[in-house]
C-alpha cells in the first residue's frame, strides 16, 4: 500500500476511527449521557460524508494490490449508507431513551455497532476480490445478528438473532462453495481476472457457481426463496435495526451483486438474465401475495421488502438497457427515503401505543396528524404513485424491461403493483377513516419529527424534481 491508496480510504478510515471513538467515550460517560455517543456518530457520518462528495469527481482506481474499487458506483452506495446510518442513529437515540420500553444502558455499543455495520456495507460496495467480498458481507452479517438480538428481555428479539444466524450461516455456506466454482475455473479470486479467464470456462459450471453465489446475495437481498428470515427478523428486531437491514443491508447487497454479477459472470456469454427475470417475477408476487393478510406493520413492511426487491431485480434482468442500471440505482435511493420514513412512522406509534398492528393505527390523522400524514405520502410512495420519489424508479425499472422485451415481465410487475395498493391504502384507511379508539393526543418528538422531515423531502424532492439524481445515477454508473 502507498500514500494514494490510504488517501483513497478516507471514508473507511473516518468510519474506523469514528467506531473506535465511540467504544472509547462510552466508557467514560454515566449511564444518563449515554446519548452522547450518537451525537458524536452523527457528526463523524456528516464529516465523513466531504470526503465520500469529492470521490464522484475522482477517476476510477483500484487500491490495495488490485483488491478494492474507488468509483463513481460504490461512491454512490457509500453515500447512501452513510446518509441511512445518520438517520437511523438520530430515532435510535429516542427509541431507546428513558421512558421507552426500550430502554438499554447500552445504547453506546449500538451506535458503535451501526458505524461498523456500515464500515461493512461500503466495503462490500467497494469490493473487486471474493475474499475481501466475503469477509465484508460476514463482517455486515455478524454485526446485524447481534442487533437483530440487542433487546436480551425481549423473547422476539432473541429469536430474530438466533433465526438470521441460522439462515446468515446456511446462505453463506453455499455462496463460499459458489465462489470457490469461481476460483477453480479461473485460478484467481480478483473480479477483473476472473472476468478475463472465465470465457474459457465450461458454461454448465458458470451457471451452477452463479446460482450457488446468488444464495448468499438472494439472503442479503430479500430474494425468493431466500427471503424467509426476513419477516420474523423485522417484527422481532428494534425497530431502528429492521429499518436499517431493509434499506442499508439491501443496497449493500445490491452493490455487491451488481458488481460480481456484471464484470466476473457476464463475460463468461451464459445467459443468465433469464434466472434473473424469473426470480424477480417470484419475489415479487410472493412479497406482496405474503403482505396482504398481514396486520402488523413491520411484518407488511417485511414482505413489502421482499416484493421491492423483485422489482429492483428488473433493472439486474434488463441489463444493457439505457436506463437498467441507474434505474437501479434511483430506485434504490428512492427506496430508503421512503422505507426509512415507514419505519420511522411506525416507531413513535410502538413506543407511544405499544403496538404495531395495523388496526391500532386507527384515528391517527387525529391524534398524530404529522405522523399520518408522512406514513400515507410513504404508503403512496411505496405503491409507486406519482409525484413520489418510487414511481420514478418503477417508471425506469418498467421502460427498461420494455426496451430489452422483457413485456412479461413488465406486465407482472404493473400487476404486483395493482396488488400492493390493497395493502399500503389499508393503512391510510385505518388512520384516516376509522375512529381512534381514544382523543389523546400521541407524542411525537422532535428527534424523529426531523427524521421524518428528511424522509419527507427526499421522497418528494426525487419524484417532483428528479434531475439531479438521474444525473447522479447516470455518474455512477459509467
Amino acid at each position: 500500500m502507498n500514500v494514494t491508496d490510504l488517501w483513497s480510504l478516507i471514508p473507511e478510515l473516518y468510519l474506523t476511527g469514528l467506531g473506535l471513538l465511540i467504544l472509547l467515550v462510552d466508557l467514560f460517560l454515566p449511564q444518563e449521557r449515554k446519548s452522547v455517543t450518537g451525537w458524536i456518530a452523527i457528526a463523524g457520518l456528516l464529516l465523513t460524508l466531504i470526503p465520500t462528495v469529492a470521490m464522484l469527481s475522482w477517476t476510477p482506481r483500484t487500491v490495495v494490490y488490485d483488491s478494492y474499487v474507488v468509483d463513481g458506483f460504490a461512491t454512490f452506495f457509500k453515500l447512501l449508507v452513510i446518509g441511512a446510518t445518520i438517520l437511523v442513529i438520530l430515532t435510535s437515540l429516542d427509541y431507546f431513551r428513558p421512558g421507552t420500553p426500550f430502554i438499554t444502558p447500552f445504547l453506546g455499543e449500538m451506535v458503535a455497532l451501526y458505524v461498523f455495520m456500515a464500515l461493512g456495507m461500503v466495503l462490500m460496495a467497494g469490493s473487486a476480490d471474493l475474499i475481501l467480498l466475503v469477509l465484508s458481507i460476514e463482517f455486515v452479517s455478524l454485526t446485524s445478528y447481534v442487533m437483530a438480538g440487542f433487546l436480551k428481555a425481549d423473547p422476539k428479539s432473541n429469536e430474530a438473532g438466533i433465526k438470521y444466524f441460522l439462515f446468515g450461516a446456511a446462505a453463506s455456506a453455499v455462496m463460499l462453495y459458489g465462489f470457490s466454482l469461481l476460483y477453480g475455473l479461473t485460478g484467481s479470486t480478483n473480479l477483473y481476472v476472473i472476468a478475463e479467464r472465465i470465457r474459457q470456462a465450461d458454461p454448465l459450471v458458470v451457471f451452477v457457481a452463479l446460482a450457488m453465489s446468488l444464495a448468499g446475495f438472494g439472503f442479503k437481498i430479500s430474494m425468493v426463496p431466500f427471503h424467509q428470515w426476513t419477516p420474523d427478523i423485522y417484527q422481532g428486531a428494534p425497530t431502528p435495526v429492521a429499518a436499517y437491514l431493509s434499506v442499508g443491508s439491501k443496497a449493500a447487497g445490491f452493490a455487491a451483486f451488481l458488481r460480481t454479477l456484471f464484470v466476473s459472470i457476464h463475460p463468461s456469454g451464459i445467459d443468465w438474465a433469464i434466472l434473473i427475470a424469473v426470480l424477480s417475477a417470484i419475489t415479487m408476487t410472493v412479497g406482496n401475495l405474503l403482505a396482504l393478510p398481514q396486520r402488523n406493520i413491520k411484518r407488511m413492511l417485511a414482505y413489502s421488502s421482499i416484493s421491492h426487491a423483485g422489482f429492483i431485480l428488473i433493472g439486474v434482468a434488463a441489463f444493457g438497457a439505457t436506463f437498467s442500471n441507474p434505474a437501479v440505482l434511483i430506485y434504490l435511493l428512492a427506496y430508503m427515503f421512503t422505507n426509512l420514513g415507514a419505519f420511522f412512522v411506525a416507531m413513535v406509534i410502538s413506543t407511544t401505543i405499544g403496538s404495531e398492528e395495523i388496526p391500532d393505527f386507527a384515528g391517527l390523522a387525529r391524534r398524530a396528524p404529522v405522523s399520518a400524514f408522512a406514513m400515507a405520502l410513504f404508503m403512496l410512495s411505496l405503491t409507486g404513485i406519482p409525484p413520489t420519489a418510487v414511481f420514478l424508479g418503477k417508471f425506469y425499472l418498467l421502460a427498461s424491461a420494455i426496451e430489452r422485451g422483457l413485456l412479461w415481465l413488465a406486465a407482472v410487475a404493473i400487476a404486483n403493483s395493482v396488488i400492493s395498493l390493497y395493502y399500503y391504502v389499508g393503512v391510510i384507511r385505518a388512520m384516516y377513516l376509522l375512529p381512534p379508539p381514544e382523543e389523546t393526543a400521541i407524542r411525537e418528538p422532535r428527534i424523529l419529527r426531523t427524521a421524518l422531515a428528511v424522509t419527507m423531502v427526499g421522497t418528494l424532492i426525487i419524484g417532483v424534481y428528479p434531475e439531479p439524481f438521474v444525473k447522479l445515477a447516470h455518474l455512477a454508473v459509467m
